[in-house]
C-alpha cells in the first residue's frame, strides 16, 4: 500500500492553496455536507472530523465578514485542503480501498500543522463570541 510522505502532502497542499480564489470558498461551503461525509465515512479521515468543523466554521465566518483577523494564506490553505478531500483523483485516487484517503489525511494533517496557531486563535474567538 502506497503511503504519502509529509513532503508530498505539503507539496499537494501548497499547490492547492496557491490556486485558491474567493469563488473556491463558496464552492467549499456549498459542498460542506459532501466533504463532511468523507471525514465521517473514511477511517483515514475520521480523526480529523472535529477539526474539519472548525475549518468550515472559520471559512464561514471569513466569508460572512465576521472574522477577518486571519491571513489570506490560512484561508487559502484551509480551503485548499478541504477541496483536496473532495477531489476523487489526487495523489492516491479515492477509489482505491483504504489507501485512497491516506493522501487526503496527509494533506489535512499538513494543513493543520501550517494553520494551527491561526485556527486556535479563531477557536478562542469563536468560544468568546457565543
Amino acid at each position: 500500500m502506497k503511503e504519502i510522505t509529509p513532503e508530498e502532502a505539503n507539496k499537494a497542499l501548497k499547490e492547492q492553496a496557491e490556486n485558491v480564489e474567493r469563488k473556491d470558498l463558496e464552492k467549499v461551503l456549498e459542498k460542506e455536507q459532501k466533504i463532511e461525509d468523507r471525514f465521517r465515512n473514511n477511517s483515514s479521515l475520521t480523526g480529523y472530523f472535529a477539526k474539519s468543523k472548525s475549518m468550515f466554521s472559520l471559512i464561514k465566518d471569513y466569508w460572512n465578514g465576521n472574522y477577518r483577523q486571519v491571513p489570506w494564506k490560512t484561508i487559502a490553505a484551509v480551503t485548499g485542503a478541504l477541496l483536496y478531500v473532495l477531489m476523487p483523483l489526487d495523489l492516491i485516487p479515492d477509489f482505491i480501498p483504504v489507501a485512497g484517503y491516506l493522501d487526503d489525511a496527509g494533506v489535512i494533517a499538513a494543513c493543520l500543522t501550517l494553520v494551527n496557531d491561526d485556527l486556535v486563535t479563531y477557536e478562542k474567538w469563536k468560544a468568546f463570541e457565543k
